[in-house]
């Protein structure tokens, strides 16, 4: 008995996943065949892209085949072109990556590619493209705009706090939300990094970077980045925020403070707003760099109780110039931060927010909610 065939978009999908880098390869191949200008819109590395590349066509054929989700997928895609503009991509170019698509599905295919597949498949295409398309562009404001770096200070050796000034007009973004950012010692490479302080008129930006083990943008960063350098900044992300009526827990990991450092300034603009409770973790005593400020800031707003973590007891003999935490005159506990937090009170009932490493996130959710913290009520980015 033959199985009964699989739904035109499934076959689809299934192709895709059996050789995902040759498909995007070959895709990337054909469009500049097409257009060979177009190499110069991409970073010379390019196997992170093609990933993602794959990852969206996948998500698409899959969120098309459902019975429901198609808003969400509108969403997705639009939200893509906004975000493609930042590349240089321009109109005519979807209709090119459309034509490389096709072809290459009709390679893949075979002699299985019949008129109802290529009706099918090319409906499927032409939705992915066609959104990303008009949502480019409807949208308002500059594709990309400029920031000058001011001022770098270098906290550890793993550690630098970078300060920029905005060139000429600039959109403004959300506290708690993260930007889209090129350096000028990678060009077409891009990173999301939240600013430390909430968006003014004046175009000042702080941003807070950890060198990631392997992380060449972070690393060039902390090491490389000069007073002059002239960074390129896209679209803003990023959803979380705090109700100003609710209490709050917030757990911050290391630099991932930065984005709940810019919330907790832009809250303090409120009157009497509830009580914040933030634990502000790292691994070493001497790495909890932003304890004066946030000492001040608790000082000045009775609602903000600050408690620092630390992993280690005493710093390793590399971290010099570090002052010892306890000098600041707020709590201090030792552990894990995710673990100090979730153990340390009854949560249930507040808004949480979680910044930080992704596995410190993940697992710290994990806690929070096997302590009746109600999932709905967590917060993080993306966990990439």
């Amino acid at each position: 008995m033959t199985q009964p065939e699989q739904p035109i978009l499934a076959q689809t999908r299934a192709l895709l996943a059996s050789d995902p880098d040759r498909f995007a390869s070959s895709v990337f191949a054909r469009l500049f065949a097409m257009r060979p200008s177009l190499r110069e819109l991409f970073p010379a590395e390019m196997g992170t892209l093609r990933a993602s590349f794959v990852d969206v066509i996948d998500h698409v054929l899959d969120a098309i085949g459902a019975p429901d989700g198609h808003g969400e997928l509108v969403d997705f895609l639009a939200q893509l072109g906004r975000d493609h503009r930042k590349f240089g991509v321009v109109s005519e170019h979807y209709w090119l990556i459309y034509d490389a698509l096709m072809s290459e599905f009709q390679f893949a295919f075979g002699n299985r590619w019949t008129p109802e597949v290529e009706e099918t498949v090319g409906q499927a295409m032409l939705l992915t493209t066609g959104v990303m398309r008009g949502a480019a562009e409807s949208a308002e404001g500059p594709p990309r705009w400029h920031a000058r770096v001011v001022q770098k200070f270098r906290i550890t050796r793993e550690r630098a706090v970078i300060r920029l000034i905005a060139d000429g007009p600039h959109p403004p973004y959300a506290a708690g939300q993260y930007l889209e950012t090129q350096i000028p010692q990678w060009p077409r490479t891009w990173r999301n990094f939240s600013p430390a302080i909430p968006s003014n008129p004046q175009g000042e930006l702080e941003f807070h970077v950890r060198a990631v083990p392997g992380g060449r943008v972070s690393g060039s960063i902390v090491r490389d980045t000069a007073v002059g350098d002239v960074w390129t900044f896209a679209q803003r992300h990023g959803t979380m925020h705090i109700d100003p009526a609710r209490p709050a827990l917030l757990i911050a990991g290391g630099t991932g403070l930065a984005p709940l450092r810019a919330l907790l300034i832009d809250h303090a603009r409120f009157g009497e707003p509830a009580p914040v409770h933030l634990f502000y973790g790292t691994q070493n005593p001497g790495e909890l760099y932003e304890l004066g400020v946030l000492a001040q800031l608790a000082g000045a707003n009775p609602w903000l109780r600050v408690t620092a973590v630390t992993e280690n007891t005493e710093d390793p003999w590399w971290l010099t110039g570090g002052t010892d935490p306890r000098g600041w005159g707020l709590e201090v506990r030792y552990g894990r931060v995710g673990e100090v937090a979730a153990t340390y009170a009854d949560w249930r009932g507040r808004q949480v927010l979680l910044s930080g490493p992704a596995p410190m996130v993940f697992h710290t959710a994990l806690r929070l909610r096997a302590a009746g913290v109600n999932p709905d009520a967590i917060q993080h980015d993306p966990l990439n």
